[in-house]
């Protein structure tokens, strides 16, 4: 199977250091400081791209789901907010919300609603993260 890469480098301390996070197929390169963290300063963190990789990981299961259901999808949408709390010390994520539309003619909603569920549940992604909870809105378009 494949075998991905990414890498980060941090220079300083928590709060007044700077880092760089790039992925190893060169599709991405980015800065991240405390305050792209934990305030509202301009660019990436890895929450962000955690949230990232977790919808477009359900959005290819969802995919694959409806179309081994008989049904072709003609788009899927999905959008991933990672909360990130303060937790007793210091701090965890706490919840995944996907946000997801999808065209697929010929699909009941109780149908879509089952091949939602089970992509949120099958993802790779969905899978390898701890986290207490992660909430699927999925609305057929």
């Amino acid at each position: 199977m494949a075998v991905r890469t990414a890498e980060a480098e941090w220079k300083g301390g928590l709060r007044d250091g700077r880092g760089t996070m790039k992925l190893g197929s060169g599709a991405f390169e980015g800065s991240y400081s405390f305050g792209t963290r934990f305030e509202e300063t301009p660019g990436t963190n890895p929450e962000e791209l955690i949230g990232a990789a977790h919808a477009g990981c359900f959005s290819m299961a969802f995919s694959a789901g409806l179309g081994k259901a008989g049904f072709a999808p003609k788009r899927i949408h999905t959008t991933a907010k990672v909360f990130l709390e303060k937790v007793g010390e210091g701090f965890g994520i706490t919840k995944i919300e996907l946000n997801t539309e999808a065209e697929a003619p010929g699909i009941d909603p109780a149908t879509f609603q089952a091949q939602a569920e089970a992509a949120k549940k099958g993802c790779p992604i969905s899978r390898a993260l701890a986290v207490p909870s992660i909430v699927l809105n999925a609305k057929l378009v």
